[in-house]
């Protein structure tokens, strides 16, 4: 399906066009009818880093070097996963108008939401590095903050976040036709793998209390390999780079596989 779709775009189709159209209308909806709109999207991550500047650097004094900054790239690669997971539980629902009366197909609309929180997250980024090379401390070694060669691997683990982004929606929501209460279990789940994810732990810490478990947790993967090439200037782990596209290609297909054939009854049942 999603080869599909990605053939008919280099065909010389407007469906290119139209994705990156729909897009930037779901981000644009964000800030609808807020009277400062899209500079929102500028002032949330940088009023984040303010918080956590005051909280962790100035009031508890975590004695982590780069502990904000640490914290901050967690958090951006978290939230984009929990928003776009959560947020299109009821997309077949509430998007029942496009797929029921235009020509588009169901996976489209789950590809512009993904775009849509792409260009929130390109925007965190953006706060994110400011941060990191003009305010952030020295590390361990004394080495002042700054950007290496290595980022440019931040751009794959996106890539990575996206398609596992795109797998769960895929799957939630098409559980979704048949058990409305996936988004009250879902809520719960992410509660809970917040606290065993590697986002505000020290890596040792981590790694002592839960051993291997950057191996299961599939968003470990993700997170560990992102500071590791921005903030250390190291290489990715290639063995977690790995199974983090092993996870996200598995649960890609569990979810194709769940839109083509629950996802086929969402008219009738919604």
């Amino acid at each position: 399906m999603v080869l599909k779709i990605l053939k008919d775009w280099s065909g010389g189709t407007n469906k290119l066009e139209r994705f990156w159209l729909l897009a930037k209308i779901e981000f644009k909806l964000r800030y609808y009818e807020n009277t400062l709109g899209l500079i929102w999207a500028l002032v949330k991550p940088v009023s984040d880093m303010l918080i956590y500047y005051i909280a962790f650097d100035l009031i508890m004094k975590s004695g982590f070097p780069q502990f904000v900054s640490f914290l901050f790239l967690g958090l951006i690669l978290w939230n984009f996963f929990v928003e776009s997971s959560t947020g299109t539980i009821q997309v077949l629902a509430t998007k029942k108008y496009l797929y029921e009366y235009t020509n588009m197909n169901k996976i489209e609309i789950y590809l512009a939401i993904i775009g849509s929180n792409l260009i929130g997250l390109f925007f965190n980024l953006c706060m994110f590095f400011i941060y990191f090379v003009l305010f952030e401390k020295k590390d361990e070694a004394g080495i002042p903050a700054h950007i290496s060669w290595q980022c440019i691997f931040l751009l794959p683990l996106i890539f990575n976040l996206a398609i596992l982004s795109l797998a769960f929606s895929l799957i939630l929501s098409t559980l979704y036709i048949f058990a409305k209460d996936i988004s009250q279990i879902w809520a719960i789940v992410i509660g809970l793998a917040f606290w065993i994810s590697p986002i505000i732990y020290k890596p040792e810490v981590f790694n002592n209390s839960l051993p291997g478990f950057n191996y299961i947790n599939p968003i470990s993967s993700i997170i560990i390999n992102a500071r590791s090439v921005i903030m250390f200037h190291r290489l990715p782990d290639w063995n977690l780079f790995g199974w983090g596209f092993i996870y996200a290609t598995f649960f890609l297909l569990i979810g194709l596989y769940l839109l083509n054939t629950l996802g086929a009854k969402a008219a009738e049942k919604l």
